[in-house]
């Protein structure tokens, strides 16, 4: 039977940072996805890491670039999204998904398991 554990959401003023964690085992997949969406709007690629290929190639949308770090400790089965520079508007629910996905690491339809999501909130 699969785990999944997302945490690390919470609040902070703008420019401080945190740190998402998602620990999947028991599913098989090839990508984990960090996502992100407001209520009502479509969830948004934030970075991606391919687990398959050496060394991880890693994904990131044009807005976090700089900012956010994706990585991955496999003896912990976990995939982490290290957030700096936080602004207001990465203000989100944010989602880790996994799927057997390659080259295409923004597009939420290739992925086949989502978590509940963690709220990140940055004061403005």
């Amino acid at each position: 039977q699969g785990q999944w554990v997302e945490s690390g959401g919470g609040s902070v003023q703008p420019g401080g940072s945190l740190r998402l964690a998602c620990k999947v085992t028991g599913y098989r997949y090839r990508t984990v996805a960090w996502f992100r969406a407001t209520p009502g709007t479509e969830r948004e690629g934030v970075a991606a890491i391919d687990t398959l290929e050496l060394p991880n190639p890693l994904y990131y949308a044009d807005s976090v670039k700089g900012r956010f770090n994706i990585s991955r400790d496999n003896s912990k089965n976990t995939v982490y999204l290290q957030m700096n520079s936080l602004k207001p508007e990465d203000t989100d629910m944010y989602y880790c998904a996994a799927g057997w996905v390659s080259g295409t690491w923004s597009r939420r339809n290739e992925y086949n398991y989502w978590g509940q999501g963690t709220q990140v909130t940055g004061y403005s």
